[in-house]
């Protein structure tokens, strides 16, 4: 049983209905999707491109997220490769507030900061 032991959040207990628990992963990728999504993203650092998501599914999308939560409060740590010739100001801004809407509105849970860590630049491909 050591493989489904994962960290779980309890996100909703009500006695009548029973409890809600999330897993750390599925945060972390809510947290890979939303940053994705922002243009000037090119992908997650140490993943797999957004265009190959669609085909492998998005099992390995949490690589280079890590999330941390404590008593409902929620930190995430992204790793990101970005485009050539985007503001690196404006894309991680951008960045940090749709992964911190994204998790909050997915799973009630609040979340304090958003770190992101740029691993590269992607530049444009040359036929």
């Amino acid at each position: 049983m050591a493989k489904d032991e994962r960290n779980t959040y309890t996100i909703q207990n009500d006695a009548s209905l029973g409890e809600v628990k999330i897993a750390d992963e599925v945060v972390a990728i809510i947290a890979a999707l939303a940053a994705t999504e922002v243009e000037g993203v090119a992908s997650m650092a140490g993943n797999i491109t957004n265009e190959v998501i669609g085909k492998l599914g998005i099992k390995n999308l949490s690589k280079g997220v890590k999330v941390d939560v404590l008593e409902g409060v929620v930190t995430v740590s992204l790793a990101l490769n970005l485009k050539y010739n985007y503001n690196i100001m404006d894309v991680t801004g951008k960045v940090q507030e749709k992964v911190k809407n994204a998790v909050e509105n997915m799973t009630g849970l609040e979340v304090a900061d958003v770190n992101i860590k740029v691993a590269g630049v992607e530049m444009e491909k040359q036929d």
